[in-house]
């Protein structure tokens, strides 16, 4: 994995891409980043930083960023097992992580289910980097992040990503592993650069504060514009977000004429 935040072009301004979305989905917490550091040093430059004064899990300091709006810091010794540390490659994915043996008779019937969901998992390579710093993307202070999250409901990150397909339309085919969804979303988005989508796990929601009604999407800065500017070309079709509601009995010509025309069975009429 390459450090491609850094390579971001210098007119890319995040912090008004970030306000954009916040405004155009009605985000109930604001976008915020996360960039991986190779030296503590690093790490410890970034400005107004916190460190942990106790250990905690990754959700956790992911929602000390997103729900309180820090910028936290840390290290391997922060977090509280290897299954934390190896998502964001702070620890080896040896053969003892990849046995999942903690994990049977917890979250899977066997050790070989334990196994299978370790298998499963999008990690950081392991050996490059020593520490993660997640900050508000309104704060500036990660100048630029590597990806940028944010959480949102199921109706406003179907908007977001049919803003994504606007042009050089691609398929999105996401992965759910399960316990440990963040192999979903952070993990796989700083592993591989692709928008990715996650139903954030029981642990997100127990100890990082995740609502029962929200989703994360993780995405390289650039996919950030890309998709406002998708979502801005379906506005102005008359496709907005929130979605008004037609009635479940209505005669659905009018509607889909807005958008159809004389496909839709009937002529356009004014939105």
């Amino acid at each position: 994995m390459e450090n491609q935040g850094d390579k971001l072009d210098d007119k890319l301004d995040l912090v008004t891409l970030a306000q954009e979305l916040e405004n155009v989905l009605k985000l109930r917490t604001p976008p915020f980043g996360i960039k991986m550091f190779e030296t503590v040093e690093a790490m410890q430059a970034i400005p107004k930083l916190r460190r942990p004064t106790a250990i905690h899990t990754t959700d956790q300091i992911v929602a000390q960023a997103a729900r309180l709006g820090w910028t936290v810091g840390i290290t391997a010794d922060d977090l509280v097992g290897d299954q934390c540390r190896a998502v964001i490659g702070l620890a080896k994915q040896d053969e003892t992580w990849r046995a999942g043996t903690p994990m049977a008779g917890v979250w899977y019937a066997t050790k070989d289910d334990a196994a299978a969901h370790q298998s499963a998992m999008h990690c950081v390579p392991h050996g490059r980097y020593a520490a993660m710093v997640v900050s508000p993307v309104r704060s500036k202070r990660l100048d630029p992040p590597d990806i940028v999250l944010f959480y949102a409901t199921p109706g406003a990150m179907i908007y977001f990503i049919n803003g994504l397909q606007w042009s050089g339309y691609k398929r999105f085919d996401w992965s759910v592993v399960g316990e440990s969804a963040c192999a979903d979303s952070w993990g796989r988005a700083l592993a591989t650069r692709q928008p990715s989508l996650s139903l954030p796990c029981f642990a997100e929601r127990r100890y990082g504060g995740v609502l029962d009604d929200e989703m994360l999407m993780a995405i390289a800065p650039e996919d950030l514009k890309k998709a406002l500017e998708g979502m801005r070309a379906l506005s102005g079709n008359g496709l907005r977000y929130p979605f008004a509601q037609y009635g479940i009995q209505q005669d659905v010509r009018a509607g889909l004429g807005v958008s159809y025309g004389e496909a839709a069975g009937k002529k356009p009429v004014a939105p």
